[in-house]
């Protein structure tokens, strides 16, 4: 499996060397240099005048970019971030040619408005676009690729029209498309930080989504995805994963994604996929699974959220080794009496059993849905009692109750210390 990603990584940044010496070998491209006040300021007669696969430098500036159609292979270089502004009346850029570059370029003021997804870069049905280094500022949506592969959206900063509310769109948009490296980004204070639909084979690497209004990532029916080194973190709700099969997430952290209604991640009608190295910090409920199959949790840490999983009956089929559960509030919860999910090898810091033969492995099983957290399940207003004088009764009586929780819900052989990462 790390073979296929490792894989997957070298052949998306293929394309990018691929494009690149595209670039060089274009026998009549030539290197334009533009500044403010050529043009009258106005980005689109820089891009009319331009010859396929000329490289334009744009000098600091201001430049008027109302909905600029880039209807050619083009590498646009900006120095010291020009700025491109569509002053509330449209997009900003519009790609529609195979083999264009942005770089380095200050992306700003979008329209706004429920008819039209208005985007700082917005590249349709293209193949082999790379946009690096970019800042884009007050756009309703960030970066929208739409039925577009082999793109790269590398080290950007994205901030939203309307900071963290509800009516700004998302950061960085992929829609049916292949073959997308989104890595290094920075996305902020949009619907949500990063969403896809439709869009598979793609690499989600090193980017910090926060402070979104809904969720730092967003993503449906994309299959044989990756997700490495993401932090996702002070997000409206967190993470949401909705019909898709076999997605890898992996080393990402999921934290402070805190509310009524608040997890770090919800896994919904997902199939076969793999969740690893993860870190679940201070989230109202870590994960959230509902009609998941086949799904392994493997050496992923759950520290001080409120509950750790929370796994619905119809989940079937789903492996959980190696994990460490660790002042969390309630480790797991369900609404059935029936699973057949594995638990092994966890460890549990409310586990009070021994280890009469020393090998690291507790003796007698552990079963982390604990009767209160049954009552809270069916009556959510019991939390009141939480850490009363009553509760301690209820953990001390379930030991003697076990009819009322899950039997087969429970670990044969929790580790006595934490696994080391």
């Amino acid at each position: 499996m790390g073979n296929n990603i490792a894989y997957g990584i070298l052949m998306r940044y293929l394309s990018f060397f691929f494009n690149c010496l595209i670039l060089v070998l274009g026998a009549e491209a030539h290197t334009v240099n533009v500044c403010a006040s050529c043009f009258d300021k106005d980005f689109q007669s820089a891009i009319k005048n331009a010859g396929v696969y000329d490289t334009i430098i744009l000098k600091q500036g201001i430049y008027n970019s109302i909905n600029t159609i880039i209807n050619k292979p083009l590498t646009i270089i900006g120095e010291n971030f020009p700025i491109l502004d569509a002053k509330n009346q449209d997009e900003v850029i519009s790609v529609i040619a195979d083999h264009v570059n942005l770089i380095g370029l200050d992306i700003r003021n979008t329209n706004e408005g429920s008819i039209k997804d208005y985007a700082g870069i917005k590249v349709y049905k293209v193949k082999y676009i790379n946009i690096i280094n970019c800042q884009l500022n007050n756009t309703l949506f960030g970066i929208y690729i739409s039925d577009a592969s082999h793109v790269i959206i590398k080290g950007n900063h994205l901030k939203g029209l309307n900071y963290g509310k509800s009516n700004t769109g998302n950061g960085i948009q992929i829609w049916k498309s292949d073959s997308v490296v989104v890595e290094d980004n920075h996305s902020e204070g949009h619907r949500d930080g990063i969403y896809l639909e439709f869009a598979k084979h793609c690499i989600i690497k090193n980017n910090l989504s926060e402070q979104n209004f809904r969720y730092g990532l967003h993503f449906m029916f994309s299959d044989d995805d990756t997700y490495i080194n993401n932090i996702f973190k002070h997000n409206g709700t967190g993470v949401a994963v909705m019909y898709t099969r076999r997605v890898q997430m992996i080393n990402n952290k999921f934290i402070d994604n805190w509310g009524d209604a608040s997890y770090g991640l919800l896994l919904k009608d997902m199939t076969g996929g793999l969740i690893s190295g993860n870190t679940f910090s201070n989230n109202t409920i870590a994960i959230t699974m509902e009609g998941s199959d086949k799904m392994r949790f493997e050496k992923n840490d759950f520290l001080k959220n409120g509950y750790a999983i929370k796994i619905m009956a119809n989940c079937m089929l789903d492996t959980f080794m190696l994990n460490n559960f660790s002042g969390n509030t309630f480790d797991a919860a369900t609404n059935g009496q029936l699973m057949d999910n594995l638990f092994k090898n966890n460890y549990w810091d409310k586990y009070e059993g021994y280890d009469l033969n020393h090998d690291k492995v507790g003796d007698i099983p552990y079963c982390p849905v604990s009767l209160y957290s049954v009552i809270v399940e069916q009556m959510p207003y019991a939390v009141m009692l939480l850490r009363s004088f009553t509760v301690d009764l209820l953990n001390r009586a379930e030991k003697n109750i076990p009819s009322i929780i899950p039997e087969t819900f429970q670990d044969f052989a929790p580790m006595m210390s934490m696994h080391k990462r």
